[in-house]
């Protein structure tokens, strides 16, 4: 069941009514005429509605020449049992020409995928400063190892990744504390052409996209990073294999304060997952906890994750998207194992119960220091209409403000990007033109990305901070930083995966306000490493890398 509030406890004014309109629009797409991506997701959509279909696929923003600007990676589908495109489709790297505009180089870096794609998941496997690429789909995966010329190299099978099923979001981090980056698989239910069912009218013939509960559910995979650009499966004896999921969004994050990262995994149509890592090895804590389940005991259609400490009390908190008439979930942590979910009591629940979502991150979009949250929607459905007068294929867009005590829907005064309709899926974050203001890439079924540019961060201060380990794993995946500035005083974890089938920016942009010098920077580097610098009176509104042991080697 659903973890309950004590008598008596009261829960923090969190939630507030829309707000009036903004003098300018926050987020501004920029259309591709503009940046160059001339790239279109294809769905393969059909007649006999393959699952698939309807899930859309991943995006990433990654800087895969360390030139210092984010580049994009967009997954697209591919020929497979049920689907064979009339000409070939591919996934598409975007390389970031600095001014606005991308080239695509995909053939060039050789990443054109193969077979009906998913998700990606970005992440230096192998600790040489590059970042490398694992790209998920059905019954095929790719691990592309960066090669440092602008090219990548297939490694899938020599890595020992060659994996079957149908794989979804995948999440690079460090569970056994060993300073490598080890790999965690999301796979959705045991699905073929064979196995395709009829859902939908049965006198009139209509036929509408099968709820995935139908299908059975399966494990997922843990794989650990051997230290050779090899990996081990070990699902089995971690722990994961042995809870069967229909999984689709993972997020590491130490919920515990124990040292040892965590994973929440969302599920649909079954109950999620709250992995607690137990040195090296994992127990389902999710009932216990209160997230496997809704408030009521039902399973949901968990989509997208996120996990952030969005109030500052320094634990780490949960979200989850789910589809219509589920609400999303906040959960708070209580500090004792156990979560509240914020949303069943508050106007998020109520903004959320007619929508379906899918990719979602908490980020200070306003660089006021505080964490805010933009998730993108879309039934899965694309008949939905026909059998409900209230819920919509193509769903808006939505942001909410936190200013430290109220978190606020915003969506209506936000810009008239948030007043379309999308059939969005994947989220990733990412600043492309380096100007401290965190923007944002949207995957959208059967469609063109959306790139949004951020507006509303201008005219207040920030600090980016790309961190780099030495002893503990390349990424710092799992590292705390706390910041001061003038009155301000923030901390944040560095996770792992998050969002739906994408992968951000991995530099943290610092939100300070309006204070003109960072007076404190904390760098709390993950285990195996135990080290804590400490930086001061550090300039504003640029990035730094620091490097574990050396403190800021670039700025």
């Amino acid at each position: 069941m659903m973890a309950a509030c004590a008598p008596g406890m009261v829960l923090p004014r969190m939630f507030g009514a829309v707000a009036t309109q903004s003098p300018k629009p926050l987020f501004v797409p920029v259309p591709a005429s503009r940046s160059g991506i001339m790239w279109t997701h294809t769905s393969g959509r059909s007649p006999n509605y393959y699952l698939p279909e309807t899930t859309g696929a991943g995006c990433a923003f990654l800087d895969y020449d360390n030139d210092g600007w984010m580049d994009i990676y967009l997954v697209n589908s591919g020929a497979c049992d049920f689907y064979t495109p009339q000409t070939p489709l591919r996934n598409a790297l975007y390389r970031n020409n600095r001014n606005g505009t991308f080239t695509d180089v995909t053939e060039k870096a050789g990443v054109a995928g193969g077979g009906y794609g998913m998700g990606v998941a970005v992440g230096d496997y192998n600790g040489d400063g590059l970042p490398d690429m694992f790209v998920s789909g059905y019954n095929r995966c790719f691990l592309y190892r960066n090669n440092g010329d602008g090219t990548f190299t297939d490694v899938t099978k020599k890595a020992g990744l060659n994996l079957d099923g149908w794989s979804t979001s995948a999440a690079w981090f460090d569970y056994d504390n060993d300073g490598h980056l080890d790999l965690y698989v999301c796979q959705f239910v045991k699905y073929n052409r064979e196995m395709n069912k009829f859902c939908g009218d049965a006198v009139s013939k209509q036929r509408h996209y099968c709820i995935p509960s139908i299908y059975p559910p399966t494990r997922s995979w843990l794989f650990h990073n051997n230290g050779d650009g090899t990996f081990t499966d070990v699902s089995e004896e971690s722990g994961v294999a042995g809870s069967l999921g229909k999984g689709w969004g993972v997020v590491a994050a130490d919920i515990n304060n124990d040292g040892w990262m965590d994973l929440f995994v969302a599920n649909d149509t079954v109950e999620n997952f709250l992995f607690v890592n137990n040195r090296g090895k994992f127990t389902d804590q999710g009932l216990v906890a209160g997230v496997a389940y809704s408030a009521d005991g039902q399973t949901r259609s968990g989509m997208g994750v996120d996990a952030a400490d969005f109030d500052q009390d320094g634990w780490m908190d949960l979200f989850v998207t789910n589809i219509d008439h589920q609400m999303y979930s906040l959960y708070r942590n209580h500090h004792d194992g156990t979560f509240v979910d914020l949303a069943t009591q508050t106007p998020l629940g109520r903004s959320t119960r007619e929508m379906s979502g899918w990719g979602m991150r908490f980020f200070d979009y306003d660089n006021d220091g505080n964490l805010d949250l933009f998730i993108v929607n879309g039934h899965p459905d694309d008949q939905i209409s026909l059998i409900s007068p209230v819920v919509t294929y193509r769903e808006p867009l939505l942001l909410f403000h936190y200013d430290g005590k109220t978190l606020t829907d915003i969506s209506a005064s936000a810009g008239p990007v948030f007043q379309k309709d999308f059939a969005a899926r994947g989220l990733a974050l990412g600043d492309f033109d380096n100007d401290g203001s965190v923007d944002v890439l949207i995957s959208v079924n059967n469609g063109a990305p959306l790139l949004l540019r951020n507006q509303a961060a201008q005219g207040r201060n920030w600090l980016g901070v790309h961190l780099v380990g030495k002893t503990c794993n390349r990424d710092a995946i799992g590292a705390r930083v706390k910041w001061q500035a003038g009155g301000l005083e923030r901390h944040r974890m560095k996770t792992g995966g998050g969002s739906f089938l994408s992968s951000s920016d991995p530099r943290m942009v610092l939100g300070l306000g309006t204070s003109r010098v960072a007076d404190r920077l904390e760098v709390h580097w993950p285990l195996p490493s135990t080290r804590v610098e400490v930086l001061t009176k550090l300039p504003v509104n640029r990035y730094i890398t620091i490097e574990e042991g050396k403190g800021i080697v670039t700025s």
